[in-house]
């Protein structure tokens, strides 16, 4: 279940990476809190979610051209002092009451151009890390293990925070969990192995769109992920308005329900790495996006705190397993020249094309209530996945 951490760079880097997340974790809760604190909408809580995430959809692929071309330990060193410096701004602006929604809308839009060339180097770096991409099955699913272990106790932790050093301290401690990823990275040594030789960066955006083009697997791939991003992903940026007008709790209650979610995945992710590289992976791909359309309808029916916690454990579960399957069929099928542009296309795709599913669902919950707009995106995941699955027949024998 761990033999990837076996390996020293990368249970190096996966520790460093699993502190900062947690990070990361409760300066969203915080975030998101005091975004509803401020406005009182649901609109403008989809609205900061946009901004965050809509360079990702415009400047990922440039990150992927600049993952294959320079040291991907370099641009994380970059990347991710240039996070927890805006963790600081923002801790500082909302410590002496500076704060106003468009200064977190500000910050929210840059964490996104930063995002856009830290996601692409962060997940065409792991082959690189495990050294063997027979490992490569077993690393992304810890990968999933740290991302989803963080989404319990971030929140948890987060609900109780918030309270005690408030939302500022929040932020703070999030900027200091950086120096972890940041101290890692400065430890490991990597190669320049099969960086691109071409002399124009255009040229290589010009490759791997070309290569992408021609693939149908790797269209089929990331079109599904594009389907769980755009309205199955949305619920996240729901939760305040979810915990508070329809389960009536504060946010020790948005904690508890967050983490429930990281149970989930959690326990997908163990049963990814438990489970190595298993032969029928396409089949359980299927069945698990059908799952999580399923149990995401289920939630939006659920008007007890105790049924919204059992509901969003199985959503957790069905959501991260599809995307670890997806992460690994990509990196395992693309030459290791074009894994940066591949692995930009499912940033894109992962979290690019959240910020039209956070306005969606924001609008949706504005005007037909939060309960009607989780059902809704439900429904439409599930008709999404019946048609790639009727076009894409190979994808059941992966």
């Amino acid at each position: 279940m761990f033999s990837s951490l076996k390996v020293k760079y990368f249970r190096i880097y996966w520790l460093g990476m699993f502190v900062s997340m947690v990070g990361t974790w409760i300066q969203t809760i915080a975030q998101s809190w005091l975004v509803f604190q401020l406005t009182n909408s649901a609109f403008l809580l989809g609205v900061v979610g946009f901004l965050g995430a809509l360079p990702i959809f415009l400047f990922s692929l440039f990150g992927g051209v600049l993952a294959d071309r320079v040291n991907k330990r370099n641009i994380l060193i970059i990347t991710q002092s240039a996070f927890m410096f805006l963790a600081f701004l923002l801790a500082f602006l909302t410590q002496f009451k500076f704060i106003q929604p468009q200064q977190i809308m500000w910050i929210a839009l840059f964490n996104g151009v930063v995002m856009a060339f830290d996601a692409p180097a962060r997940q065409s770096i792991v082959v690189e890390l495990v050294g063997k991409k027979e490992h490569l099955f077993n690393a992304i699913a810890l990968n999933s293990v740290a991302f989803n272990s963080s989404r319990i106790i971030g929140p948890a932790i987060a609900g109780i925070l918030i309270s005690v050093i408030g939302m500022s301290g929040c932020f703070y401690l999030n900027g200091v969990s950086f120096l972890a990823v940041i101290v890692a990275l400065f430890w490991i040594k990597l190669k320049n192995n099969n960086l691109s030789k071409n002399s124009s960066p255009l040229l290589d955006l010009k490759e791997g769109l070309i290569f992408i083009r021609q693939n149908r697997i790797i269209l089929a791939l990331v079109s599904m992920v594009a389907a769980v991003s755009l309205f199955g992903i949305s619920y996240v940026i729901l939760m305040p308005v979810f915990v508070s007008n329809i389960l009536h709790t504060g946010v020790k209650g948005l904690g508890g329900l967050m983490s429930g979610t990281g149970i989930g995945a959690v326990i997908g992710a163990l049963t990814l790495a438990r489970l190595g590289n298993f032969k029928y992976k396409g089949k359980f791909l299927i069945f698990s996006v059908f799952l999580f359309a399923g149990s995401l309808i289920l939630f939006s029916l659920t008007k007890t705190y105790f049924l919204s916690l059992l509901a969003l454990i199985l959503v957790g579960y069905s959501s991260v397993i599809p995307v670890a399957l997806i992460n690994t069929l990509l990196q395992i099928n693309v030459p290791d020249a074009f894994r940066g542009r591949v692995m930009s296309l499912f940033m894109i795709t992962f979290a690019g094309v959240m910020p039209f599913g956070n306005l969606i669902s924001g609008s949706l919950a504005q005007i037909f209530g939060v309960s009607a707009a989780l059902c809704f995106c439900g429904l439409v995941c599930l008709f999404l996945f019946t048609v790639i699955n009727f076009i894409s027949p190979g994808l059941r024998e992966l």
